[in-house]
């Protein structure tokens, strides 16, 4: 059996901020009525969180849950929990109607972290970064250049979720958005 590896061997750029390809995480989609009862009940008794409001993530010891739309939720945890607590999700569901799926290996995770995040980032999405639209703690999903991705801020920066099939090209807007010297004008085309 192959071992598990990120989409880009733990890459990293040093410029305005710090981008840095995260570990493996382990990520778990959930599709379902999140104001069902039932499902507020397993998503937080699972995870170990409080439930997310609109445009929210919410942190545990050892998991997040991020509010996607009102019909998704993602929960994020160590790699190699994910398939067992996509068990035990699945079983906590009860009678809701869910899709309960591990989507670690499909997804990269990046993190910024310095005093330039807001700007790094606002150079590559339409997002509204000002602290009252995107404080810590609040999710987004929107888009970097070309591609989707979810995003959230940390007390130190940004963290970006996006599928790994361009992760390269995300990690590559990312670092050139973070490179001082980087032409004016550039936003990853071409």
């Amino acid at each position: 059996m192959s071992e598990a590896v990120t989409a880009l061997n733990g890459a990293s750029f040093d410029g305005l901020v710090q981008v840095r390809e995260l570990p493996l995480t382990g990520m778990i989609t959930v599709r379902a009525r999140l104001g069902d009862a039932d499902v507020q009940k397993a998503l937080t008794s699972v995870t170990g969180c409080k439930m997310p409001g609109k445009g929210a993530i919410t942190h545990a010891a050892d998991c997040s849950l991020a509010w996607m739309s009102p019909d998704e939720a993602m929960i994020f945890c160590d790699y190699a929990d994910a398939h067992d607590k996509v068990s035990v999700l699945t079983g906590a569901m009860g009678g809701a109607h869910a899709l309960v799926l591990n989507v670690s290996d499909a997804r990269a995770a990046f993190e910024l972290t310095g005093a330039a995040t807001r700007d790094v980032l606002a150079k590559l999405t339409p997002a509204d970064l000002r602290d009252a639209a995107f404080g810590p703690g609040m999710m987004r999903r929107t888009r970097l250049a070309q591609v989707p991705a979810a995003l959230w801020r940390t007390e130190t920066g940004a963290r970006i979720v996006c599928f790994r099939s361009v992760a390269g090209y995300v990690m590559e807007l990312l670092s050139v958005a973070a490179d001082a010297d980087a032409p004016v004008g550039w936003h990853g085309q071409g």
